[in-house]
């Protein structure tokens, strides 16, 4: 049976001590709540050493925003999904939209990406979603298939069953807007459909399907009310204790 997860994506904020409190809270809140979810956040890599040593991941997952598309080697700057998972890190997010958009990260160097980061034990958490654009001209459901197809369809069902996906409406990332309960539903339904037409209807049934567009405690129970929304990849709510468990009780 899939997971109800709920997880924070930190992207490029908080100091490695301003980090280690906001864990340290959010680790201190999960003791005392009622949770019908698994919780992760996944901060920057410079955080994720101190944060480990910190929280109880036996209630606090920790994961990583990204991880190379190489083993190992002369390149600078980067980091791989073996130095990830040798933090303590169990998780990584993939394919986030401001990967796919500022740094240019393709279906090919995401399938990379995703057999390294299974390779080294890690689960994965998968982003794929329209812009604006392909919203309103109508062909967003053939773009979210195409990359779930172009990066994820190379691995077999067992690796498959690694994989949590996250459905993000471009769109409603940072601008307040959020995609109706409809809407979510629509997509997850459709993201379920096309891993049923490749992996069958067991795996399909199995697999966490997040939606992460401008979630929050307000807008939280109505979208994890749908049967195919089974959680929430969360940015700026993530970055307040209060606000975050706002949503992993929305449960």
């Amino acid at each position: 049976m899939r997971k109800n997860i709920v997880a924070g994506n930190w992207k490029m904020n908080t100091t490695v001590p301003e980090g280690v409190k906001l864990a340290k809270e959010v680790n201190e809140a999960l003791k005392d709540a009622t949770v019908k979810c698994d919780v992760v956040i996944a901060v920057p890599f410079t955080h994720l050493t101190a944060i480990d040593a910190v929280i109880d991941q036996n209630k606090l997952g920790l994961g990583a925003e990204n991880c190379a598309d190489k083993k190992s080697g002369a390149f600078t700057g980067e980091v791989s999904a073996a130095m990830v998972a040798s933090t303590g890190a169990k998780y990584v997010i993939l394919g986030h939209s401001e990967r796919r958009q500022y740094y240019g990260e393709t279906a090919e160097t995401l399938r990379e990406k995703v057999l390294l980061a299974l390779e080294n034990g890690l689960k994965v958490i998968f982003c794929v979603g329209e812009v604006l654009e392909q919203r309103e001209n109508g062909t967003y459901l053939n773009v979210v298939k195409e990359q779930i197809e172009k990066s994820l369809f190379n691995l077999s069902e067992a690796d498959f069953g690694q994989i949590v996906l996250a459905y993000e409406p471009v769109w409603a990332i940072g601008t307040g807007k959020t995609a109706t309960d409809d809407q979510a539903q629509e997509m997850h339904a459709f993201i379920r459909k096309t891993i049923a037409e490749k992996y069958g209807e067991v795996v399909a049934d199995d697999t966490t399907i997040l939606y992460g567009g401008s979630c929050k405690p307000s807008n939280a129970p109505a979208l994890f009310a749908k049967p195919d929304v089974d959680g929430g990849l969360i940015g700026g709510a993530s970055l307040d204790a209060a606000s975050f468990m706002g949503i992993v009780t929305a449960f």
